[in-house]
């Protein structure tokens, strides 16, 4: 979580808070993390390869739109070293492979390439379909919000 918090926190430079270190030198957390695993309708994912951890995410089911869904991916993060190897498009496509149903993914409006990533991933995964992709600016989310039917 901490290496997901330090790369989002360049899409924070303009806020006073988010994205600061504490004293102790770390992230303050993410708030309710221990909630996915205790849960039911929440999942927390670790990725490995080799048996080592390269990325995490976080599943639940709070849409960022109107459009009843069953899941959401609230967070999502590959290592660096992993990144454009085909390694998150497996993890997300390993995600849809666990619960058929109506899916979200929402992107920030800064974080251009993971809506990019996003797209690719509902594009490439074998029986995604009733894409609609939304840019949503109200109490509810500020960015692109991606809805799809796995299944």
């Amino acid at each position: 979580m901490q290496f997901y918090l330090h790369d989002f926190s360049e899409l924070w430079f303009d806020r006073a808070v988010e994205g600061e270190l504490g004293p102790d030198g770390r992230y303050s957390g993410y708030p309710g993390l221990e909630t996915y695993w205790r849960d039911p309708v929440r999942e927390a994912w670790l990725f490995r390869i080799g048996g080592l951890p390269v990325g995490f995410a976080l599943v639940n089911d709070l849409a960022h739109s109107p459009t009843p869904i069953d899941r959401a991916v609230a967070e999502f993060f590959v290592v660096r070293k992993h990144r454009r190897r085909g390694v998150g498009l497996a993890a997300a496509h390993a995600l849809f492979g666990s619960a058929w149903g109506v899916w979200q993914a929402a992107t920030v409006r800064r974080n251009t390439a993971a809506r990019a990533f996003w797209r690719r991933v509902a594009e490439t995964y074998p029986g995604v379909r009733d894409v609609v992709e939304e840019d949503r600016q109200d109490a509810r989310w500020d960015g692109a919000v991606l809805t799809f039917r796995v299944g």
